[in-house]
């Protein structure tokens, strides 16, 4: 386990959730581009974990994917099917480009922005029960 390249992933996951939120909050959010910013945080999150158990990470955005490789060693982790956070999956890729034109709406926004963060608590918490802590050495 890489605790560095944990860390690496946490914060890169913490971004996009900091940049949807503040996108959140402008006066006229592109919603595409909130939603798209949770998806890919807590993808990040997940491959944090993943990497900290030392699962090797395939490339994808699927969340349905990457939350059934976390519970092959936690099977807590189904609870995030529970709260459907592996819907997010949609605002991977579809939504970014015109083929698929689509603008969530403010209220699907503010969903996707607490499905990312109620991911975030999860996986932090599965993450400390595990040993691994945020700062450096320990």
């Amino acid at each position: 386990m890489n605790e560095e390249r944990v860390r690496q992933w946490l914060l890169l996951a913490e971004g996009d959730l900091k940049t949807a939120k503040d996108e959140m909050s402008s006066q006229e959010p592109f919603t595409n581009t909130v939603c798209f910013h949770c998806q890919q945080c807590v993808e990040k999150y997940l491959k944090a974990y993943l990497t900290f158990v030392g699962k090797p990470i395939r490339r994808t955005h699927d969340l349905t994917e990457l939350i059934t490789q976390c519970s092959e060693t936690d099977s807590d982790f189904r609870a995030l099917f529970e709260i459907d956070v592996d819907r997010l999956t949609q605002y991977a890729i579809d939504i970014r480009y015109p083929d698929e034109f689509y603008f969530p709406d403010r209220r699907e926004a503010e969903e996707a922005i607490t499905l990312a963060e109620r991911a975030k608590s999860f996986v932090l918490d599965r993450l400390k029960k595990k040993g691994f802590t945020k700062e450096a050495g320990g």
